[in-house]
């Protein structure tokens, strides 16, 4: 095995990052979390949708979903600095949405801060700011981004 390349200490964007299998959101605790197996590799403050309590029912609820999810597509030209699609709906919610006889919602996505806004005129990450979507930093969209493949798993508890 080769000795990993060690970058210059004040280069530290010059090592490629650690791909994460798995990413976890724990909405109580307002954190994400990027994981390979079971190992943190990096944690980050997050803003959830203006209702942060329970599981999504319905379009407009601004709640963040609960389950287990796929990232599967990416948006580099979005009203965010960047944003990361989460798989919301799956069949469940589909199934339960139906049920009651709303429409389940879509466009959950994990993103930065929105154009022309600063995360301190958003209160960012201290007040829950989204739709139901999970927020960070423009910074830190940019680190997940490089760190997470579409097809990655994420559980939001």
């Amino acid at each position: 095995m080769d000795a990993p390349v060690r970058a210059a200490s004040n280069d530290i964007a010059a090592l490629p990052p650690v791909k994460a299998d798995w990413v976890m959101v724990y909405k109580a605790k307002r954190r994400l979390l990027l994981l390979r197996g079971n190992r943190v590799l990096r944690s980050y403050r997050v803003a959830l949708g203006r209702y942060p309590k329970g599981h999504k029912i319905k379009s407009g609820d601004a709640r963040t979903p609960e389950g287990s999810y796929t990232l599967d597509y990416r948006l580099d030209d979005s009203a965010f600095y960047k944003a990361i699609h989460i798989s919301y709906p799956n069949q469940s919610d589909i199934a339960r949405a139906k049920f009651l006889g709303v429409p389940p919602g879509d466009k959950i996505m994990i993103h930065g801060l929105p154009e022309n806004w600063s995360a301190g005129q958003l209160g960012h990450p201290y007040l829950d700011w989204t739709q139901g979507c999970i927020a960070v930093t423009n910074r830190e969209i940019d680190e997940i981004w490089a760190s997470v493949g579409n097809g990655t798993r994420i559980d939001i508890r």
